[in-house]
């Protein structure tokens, strides 16, 4: 049974956590994407309440975040150092899943956490919709306008994009986690088929030791007679 590396824990370690992270969030951004009907006032305050004290949390939790995601980005390189053909194919993915997660989360997350953290909803959007040729400038998948910079989102609209954020989050830590289980799949899988090459050679080497066994007691038989 082949052995986990300890850099395939340094990968696991940090994306399962950053699964957890983003889980304890899904109370808050359920009613957001799938639940209309759950969603009220009192929820979008309780949602602003909670992502402000995220965003105001003090600098030591940040960095201890920004470490865990480093030790995840180091553990891949390491397991990417001379690679094979079953680490380019895996951990190369996982490298390319686990770097799509920290652009999300540099863009999308932290800057709607800024938003809401300072509560600068909608700024821009009465002149973005008054002008069709200033709406072609709008960037849909941040709701910034391209020449400004300002955010034409409304409250909700800012949230329901921050939720969208985190649910493609955590599908792609999701994907990290699957193609490291594969990999290791598909390691035990190669190796109980070297065992069971090898258990096939020694049964042939076996058969052939007793057959040039049997062959000698008979040569030595007949120089008896």
């Amino acid at each position: 049974m082949p052995q986990i590396s300890f850099a395939t824990f340094m990968i696991i370690c940090p994306t399962s956590f950053f699964l957890g992270l983003v889980f304890s969030l899904f109370p808050y951004d359920y009613p957001l994407l799938w639940a209309s009907s759950l969603l009220t006032e009192t929820h979008l305050d309780n949602v602003e309440t909670h992502l402000k004290l995220l965003h105001n949390s003090p600098n030591l939790i940040v960095r201890i975040m920004h470490i865990i995601t480093a030790v995840g980005l180091l553990g891949l390189v390491i397991k990417l150092y001379k690679p094979s053909e079953s680490n380019m194919l895996f951990d190369g993915g996982s490298l390319v899943l686990y770097m799509i997660a920290v652009v999300i989360y540099m863009t999308n997350i932290v800057k709607g956490l800024r938003i809401v953290s300072l509560g600068q909803y909608g700024e821009g959007l009465k002149n973005a919709l008054g002008d069709q040729a200033r709406a072609d400038d709008i960037d849909v998948g941040t709701g910034v306008d391209v020449e400004t910079g300002n955010d034409v989102l409304g409250r909700e609209d800012n949230l329901k994009v921050l939720s969208a954020s985190n649910t493609i989050l955590a599908l792609v830590l999701v994907g990290v986690l699957v193609l490291q289980i594969g990999q290791w799949y598909a390691e035990r899988a190669e190796e109980k088929e070297k065992v069971a090459l090898a258990k096939q050679d020694r049964e042939k080497t076996d058969t052939l030791t007793v057959e040039v066994k049997r062959g000698d007691g008979k040569k030595v038989s007949k120089k008896t007679n």
